[in-house]
């Protein structure tokens, strides 16, 4: 019998099923996505994107696209190469029409925090909001920057008001606080603004914009942490293919580290340097992840992964490691909880500012399965239990964040109790298949 969800909010207990073994089809990776329809919507001509992440935040940007005049729909055969994607029909750089009505944007930070960038430097204005989690959250790191270049924000957090003002000011940004959604705001910025802006990152973050706007076409230069764009660009249409999503492809990689048993292969994922601290972290535990194949996809890196059930151990995680694993230190977290010994973590304080307080709430959902965690101001530590199942038997409330909901249904695989997860449907939000992906991958 298969995990099912008799209603959208309904809970769901996930419990041990044999080994995972077989292929597991990875989505899109979902930074990519977001930002290879925002940068399709501003070319000129028609794009195609072919294996996109079709999660809820990909859909809150594609519907702020549509309302400022972009035409974006489900690709034919249209002479491209065949595969799932979309058809996106460019206003070009400087023709976002207004939009009508305030942009909702559900969950998705990087929707609010790329799109405020986008509005900032055209002559219109759109209302930000969202659901409770992303009303939450504060936005001051990229509102500020915004009122420098001379867009008008009302507010730090949503909702709020972004009239853009164009000829933007060409600025020089000094990013203290490593953010790759902070980034690509200005870059998007940038994009239509006079002259050249310059960005200088305090410490690397993916750099998924900067390669998408080399391939479209915009006059990019990156010297290290120096990111030069000039501006009012004329951006070509592209016809792209998107990476497996290096996020997503941690879930299930951790989760057939800690299921005894389990071989899984995933083809085609994201090995960007910005994104592959997680993979790097889990090998130094012990884990068997073997990477082959590398190639690049439309001016990304990817690799197959062979990983295999492993016997973990507990590592000390440095703190720089921190901009190349944010979004993965939840189901790390999983993961040492299996590992013999202790793992420290720290330089985490970013966490605290996601979907949900995210150390606040991996510490208290480990303490519910009986897995002894200690939550530090910028950190936590995991104590392992070596390997054997996790005593589970709880249900756990993922505070409407989708990676918090990922990682106990994997610690659910390999606990003496089940474990449950409330409002599981949240993980629509980046991994729409995830349910389907585990029952592929256990035995009937």
């Amino acid at each position: 019998m298969g995990w099912a969800l008799s209603k959208p909010s309904a809970m769901i207990a996930f419990s041990p099923r044999g080994p995972l073994r077989g292929a597991a089809r990875i989505p899109g990776d979902k930074s990519i996505s977001h930002r290879a329809l925002i940068l399709a919507a501003l070319a000129v001509g028609r794009s195609r994107i072919d294996n996109p992440c079709d999660g809820t935040d990909i859909l809150a940007t594609i519907a702020a696209l549509r309302a400022m005049g972009a035409r974006i729909e489900r690709h034919a055969d249209d002479g491209f190469p065949a595969g799932q994607g979309w058809r996106v029909d460019g206003v070009g750089v400087g023709g976002l029409l207004q939009p009508a009505a305030p942009f909702d944007l559900g969950n998705s930070g990087t929707s609010a925090r790329l799109l405020m960038g986008l509005v900032a430097s055209h002559p219109i204005s759109a209302r930000f909001t969202g659901d409770a989690s992303l009303r939450r959250r504060p936005m001051a790191r990229i509102t500020a920057p915004l009122r420098r270049i001379g867009a008008r924000v009302d507010g730090d957090t949503l909702p709020l008001d972004v009239e853009g003002l164009h000829p933007a000011i060409p600025t020089r940004h000094r990013l203290e606080i490593p953010s790759a959604q902070v980034k690509s705001a200005l870059l998007l910025a940038a994009l239509n603004t006079p002259g050249v802006s310059e960005l200088i990152e305090a410490a690397p973050t993916r750099d998924h914009l900067e390669r998408l706007l080399a391939l479209f076409g915009a006059d990019i230069a990156v010297d290290g942490p120096h990111i030069g764009l000039r501006g009012e660009a004329e951006l070509r249409p592209q016809a792209l293919t998107v990476a497996g999503d290096a996020s997503a492809a941690a879930i299930l990689a951790v989760a057939a580290l800690v299921v005894p048993g389990s071989e899984l292969r995933m083809e085609g994922v994201g090995v960007n340097p910005g994104r592959t601290g997680l993979f790097e972290m889990l090998r130094e535990m012990g884990g068997d992840i073997a990477f082959s194949n590398r190639r690049d996809i439309s001016g990304e890196p990817v690799a197959d992964l062979v990983v295999r059930h492993s016997a973990l151990r507990g590592v000390e995680v440095p703190p720089e490691m921190a901009p190349r694993t944010i979004d993965e230190y939840p189901i790390l977290f999983v993961a040492a909880a299996f590992a013999r010994g202790r793992t420290v973590a720290r330089g985490l304080a970013e966490l605290r500012l996601k979907e949900s307080d995210r150390l606040a709430a991996m510490a208290a959902g480990l303490d519910a399965i009986g897995v002894r965690a200690e939550a530090l101001a910028d950190g936590l530590v995991v104590h392992g239990g070596g390997g054997a199942p996790l005593p589970g038997g709880a249900v756990i409330d993922p505070r409407l964040d989708h990676r918090v909901a990922m990682a106990f249904a994997v610690a659910g695989l390999n606990a003496r109790a089940p474990v449950g997860i409330a409002g599981m449907n949240i993980v629509d939000t980046s991994f729409p298949g995830f349910l389907s992906a585990l029952e592929a991958l256990a035995p009937a």
